[in-house]
């Protein structure tokens, strides 16, 4: 069974994810729909890179993934579909997919160029389904687009590796409330070369990153309760750095957005010694 995922900034107040589901169901009813997320932050393709690369890998190859994020064609984003490690992409071209090809050079790119082969008020979403759903099918990308070569990496929230030290940003706030930064393991064991390090964000110092959060625990005398609300750094399972609130719960213990003031877009450092 085809199986095409949905990535979008719509929340799920409104009817466009269920209107959606109805349009895919209709034009490929043997498809399996699957919700990544309907609650990135609207317009905020940092956020939805992150979550792609985080989730993409736990489906089967050949999974088409609709990104509905910042979607309108215009004379600076053009709509595009793209096959990058036996996966499927349908977004536009306004950097989105910047997380995952930096890991992985795209098998082949092509500029969506069917908008008029379809009805004239058709939407933008209508295009990516129309594209999903036919390459869900097995259809060629040649079909739908014309290849091209590169497409937009996003020139912001960029970590940057200097000599002696990393300089990246938060990226993500999780439901628990957990800092996700763009400073990937890999980034960090490249730079770090077995030396000393600290990271630095909002004043806060962590000179240790732990294998799991419950390594925080490091006293036999203590049971685990009782490091609940201790701050920690970790590398998520998404293989990215991540400042954090032990057993963080917003309505309890606090998290790492409310006991540490950390937010979207704030520096973090790593400076080596």
């Amino acid at each position: 069974m085809s199986i095409i995922t949905l990535t979008t900034d719509y929340g799920l107040k409104d009817h466009f994810v269920g209107a959606i589901k109805g349009k895919i169901i209709s034009e490929y009813s043997e498809c399996q729909i699957i919700d990544i997320s309907h609650h990135i932050d609207p317009f905020n393709i940092s956020e939805a890179s992150y979550l792609l690369s985080a989730a993409y890998s736990s489906f089967p190859k050949g999974t088409v993934h609709i990104v509905g994020v910042d979607i309108e064609r215009n004379k600076e984003n053009q709509h595009i579909a793209l096959q990058w490690d036996d996966h499927f992409f349908i977004c536009a071209d306004n950097g989105i997919l910047s997380m995952l090809i930096q890991k992985i050079v795209p098998q082949k790119i092509v500029a969506i160029n069917i908008h008029d082969r379809l009805l004239p008020d058709a939407t933008d979403m209508d295009v990516f389904i129309k594209v999903a759903c036919h390459i869900a099918k097995g259809g060629l990308l040649n079909v739908i687009g014309k290849e091209i070569k590169e497409i937009k990496t996003i020139t912001e929230l960029q970590a940057i590796i200097e000599t002696d030290s990393i300089k990246g940003n938060v990226i993500y706030i999780d439901s628990f409330g957990n800092a996700v930064t763009n400073i990937s393991k890999k980034m960090f064991l490249d730079a770090a070369k077995n030396r000393q390090y600290e990271i630095r964000i909002k004043n806060k110092t962590f000179k240790t990153i732990l294998p799991r959060y419950s390594d925080i625990a490091i006293s036999e005398k203590y049971p685990i309760k009782y490091y609940e609300g201790e701050k920690l750094a970790v590398f998520n399972e998404a293989g990215f750095l991540e400042i954090a609130i032990f057993r963080s719960n917003p309505a309890t213990v606090g998290t790492a957005a409310t006991l540490l003031g950390i937010g979207y877009r704030d520096i973090i450092t790593i400076n080596f010694s």
